[in-house]
């Protein structure tokens, strides 16, 4: 079970005072994938006109465009809120980059209340998000829109 207290204040002493956004960027994914059990993918993509266009990750090769409202990522960065999603292959719309990937969680990063991007984890895992994961991620995501 995740210790998101310990994660996040993590989080927080990676990015204080670090004026470089990549690198926040960077070390945040970093630590989540070395962080989280039973995840294959954790990520951003960062919103370009109305294009979520990759971002630092840590996993394999992903999906480098995710039009807004297509696929997980582009339906909470549109919906601008947190989708917990315990079986991507019944998701309408759902963009497989990665074919090992059977559950994720996405949450929308903003700024000035617009969304900026999206953090990504994906599970191999049926079901393995949530609602504790939400909220602790959640919080993890406040700390980088502070960072970025």
């Amino acid at each position: 079970m995740t210790d998101y207290r310990s994660l996040n204040d993590t989080l927080c002493s990676l990015v204080d005072g670090v004026p470089h956004r990549t690198a926040n960027l960077a070390n945040a994914a970093a630590l989540l994938y070395c962080s989280l059990e039973d995840i294959n993918w954790a990520g951003f993509y960062l919103l370009e006109g109305d294009t979520l266009v990759l971002g630092p990750f840590g996993g394999k090769p992903a999906c480098i465009e995710i039009p807004m409202g297509r696929g997980v990522c582009g339906s909470a960065a549109a919906e601008k809120r947190t989708l917990l999603v315990p079986n991507v292959h019944e998701f309408e719309g759902h963009i497989a980059c990665d074919s090992a990937s059977n559950s994720e969680i996405v949450i929308p990063l903003f700024r000035d209340g617009e969304v900026i991007g999206v953090l990504d984890i994906d599970s191999p895992r049926y079901s393995r998000f949530d609602e504790r994961d939400r909220v602790g991620l959640e919080e993890f995501a406040k700390i980088i829109e502070k960072a970025i």
